[in-house]
């Protein structure tokens, strides 16, 4: 039986790893502070889980957590561009500091490969989409440039230290568990919370802006894919390989709900990129990856929990 390691368990995509894993056959360790993952989210975890309760940077919790482990799936992270704007000193703490800790506990009790979760907000808006790995990094916050560290501090241990690792660009994720609540909410939850309550959601700028959107399902098999491929020291984005604006996507929205309910515009924030799309032929070549999820269908399986 494999054993991993996800950090960031409790989170909306730590808790799907954790359950995709253990429905694999894998005996899964998760380490989580509840800093903003829900114990709810892994209530469906059986005997073959494990979970350390410590914050990454605890070398005590971090050492108990990855004993015996032979992929590190790393999750655990500050996520929100807006967050890391107004708090950038703790973004670099928990997102740099956090990923050099579990790297060198990786060196250390020898485990055979690092998967990182990293972020499409490392390419910034100077590129042309869709984007390829090979293009430039121009991160544009904080957050995008503690991603931006943490990828090449793990391609070093690669090099280096002879630690696999293997880096994920995720553009925008979603699927059931993602939070609606709370000023850094990710665009679909609050959106769909806002509307099924008869709000209008809120756009920053004129939402025109574009983002590819991938279905959390997609990302999992991405994680596993990675979890065995001859790819030690690559990066690959994961999404879906197309793009829909805002205003697009509250359109579709009010389809899928059955609502008519138009947006409200604010002032554009900072840090947020004008347009995200990536090229997936790496991925799909050296991965095996391929979305099979579709926009309007992950809308309404997320959807769907609010129901529940």
């Amino acid at each position: 039986m494999r054993s991993a390691l996800v950090t960031g368990a409790a989170g909306f995509i730590g808790s799907h790893l954790v359950d995709t894993l253990l429905d694999e056959g894998w005996k899964v360790t998760g380490l989580d502070d509840f800093s903003t993952g829900t114990r709810s989210n892994l209530s469906s975890a059986g005997e073959s889980f494990e979970l350390v309760e410590g914050d990454l940077r605890d070398e005590a919790a971090l050492e108990t957590a990855i004993e015996g482990v032979d992929v590190v799936f790393h999750h655990a992270a500050a996520i929100s561009v807006p967050e890391s704007i107004e708090h950038p000193a703790r973004t670099t703490d928990v997102n740099c500091t956090g990923t050099a800790k579990l790297l060198e506990a990786a060196r250390d009790e020898g485990v055979c490969r690092v998967i990182l979760a990293s972020s499409a907000a490392v390419y910034g808006s100077d590129n042309e989409v869709p984007v390829s790995e090979e293009a430039p990094t121009a991160p544009e916050s904080p957050y995008a440039l503690s991603k931006r560290y943490t990828e090449q501090l793990a391609l070093q241990y690669a090099e280096q230290y002879e630690l696999d690792a293997i880096a994920l660009r995720y553009f925008n994720v979603f699927g059931p568990r993602q939070n609606p609540e709370g000023e850094y909410a990710a665009v679909i939850p609050q959106f769909i919370q806002l509307m099924i309550d008869g709000q209008q959601p809120v756009i920053y700028g004129d939402g025109e802006q574009s983002r590819d959107f991938v279905y959390v399902d997609d990302v999992m098999a991405a994680n596993l894919a990675a979890a065995t491929a001859d790819c030690a020291g690559e990066i690959f984005n994961i999404a879906g390989g197309s793009r829909i604006t805002i205003n697009e996507l509250v359109k579709t929205i009010n389809e899928v709900l059955g609502t008519a309910l138009h947006p409200k515009h604010d002032d554009p924030r900072p840090g947020d990129v004008r347009h995200s799309q990536a090229s997936i032929s790496k991925a799909e070549s050296m991965l095996g990856y391929s979305p099979t999820v579709d926009l309007e269908t992950g809308l309404r399986e997320t959807a769907a929990q609010f129901d529940e």
